[in-house]
C-alpha cells in the first residue's frame, strides 16, 4: 500500500521532532536530559537505553571530540560541547531504510529509537 511508507516516515519524523528543545549554553550539561557519563567537551552516543533515573550510565558506543564517520548503533546521544553537531543516521523498518541528519545543539540529546549513526560533523551555522 502506497500510504504505508508515508505513515512510517511520519512516525519517524514525529518521534524525532517530539524532543523538547534543549539549552544552547556552551558545555552547560543542563539540557533537558542530563549528560550522565558523557564528559565535558565530548559528543557521546549510547547503543541502548540503560539510564537509571534518566541518566546514562552504560558505556557509550561513541565518544568523540572530532568529526567522526563509521557505523554504530545509537539509541540516544548527548552533545556536551560548545559546538553544533550534525549527526547522519539511517533507520530500517519493515524492509525500508530511511536516512537523514539531526542537528544537535550543545546540551541536546536523544533519538528515542535505535538508529545507525554514520557520521558526526561540526556545523558552523545555527541549527
Amino acid at each position: 500500500m502506497l500510504l504505508k511508507p508515508f505513515a512510517i516516515a511520519g512516525v519517524i519524523a514525529g518521534v524525532l521532532a517530539a524532543a523538547p528543545p534543549a539549552s544552547a549554553a556552551p558545555q552547560s550539561g543542563a539540557g533537558v536530559y542530563p549528560p550522565g557519563n558523557c564528559q565535558p567537551g565530548t559528543f557521546c552516543v549510547w547503543p541502548h537505553w540503560d539510564h537509571p533515573n534518566g541518566v546514562p550510565t552504560a558505556t557509550p558506543s561513541l565518544v568523540t571530540t572530532t568529526e567522526w564517520s563509521g557505523n554504530i548503533t545509537g539509541f540516544n546521544y548527548y552533545n556536551y560541547t560548545n559546538r553544533n553537531a550534525e549527526i547522519s543516521w539511517s533507520f530500517t523498518t519493515q524492509g525500508m531504510t530511511f536516512t537523514g541528519t539531526d542537528c544537535a545543539t550543545p546540551g541536546d540529546g536523544f533519538f528515542y529509537v535505535p538508529m545507525t549513526v554514520t557520521k558526526v560533523s561540526w556545523r558552523t551555522h545555527v541549527c
